[in-house]
């Protein structure tokens, strides 16, 4: 999808697409995440060098990246 559509689905006057809108633009930031998170790992980046950079704790950073949350992570039911 390009980025018009993008910004026309996120500007409708029809909340029920506006809301969709919201969930495939979470599920893409997720998924980014989960990228950008496992590509550190893999350089070797720390749990808590991690953190500093998404401004969140090492904690937190940690639960939700140590483990594969299974396949349902990667549904595009919602996309654009």
């Amino acid at each position: 999808m390009d980025l018009e559509r993008v910004e026309d689905a996120a500007t409708t006057a029809d909340p029920r697409e506006g809301l969709r809108t919201v969930v495939a633009l979470h599920r893409l930031a997720d998924r980014l995440e989960d990228l950008h998170v496992a590509r550190a790992r893999a350089l070797g980046m720390s749990w808590a060098d991690i953190a500093v950079e998404l401004q969140v704790t090492r904690q937190t950073v940690h639960k939700k990246h140590s483990r594969p949350r299974g396949p349902r992570r990667w549904s595009t039911d919602a996309d654009l």
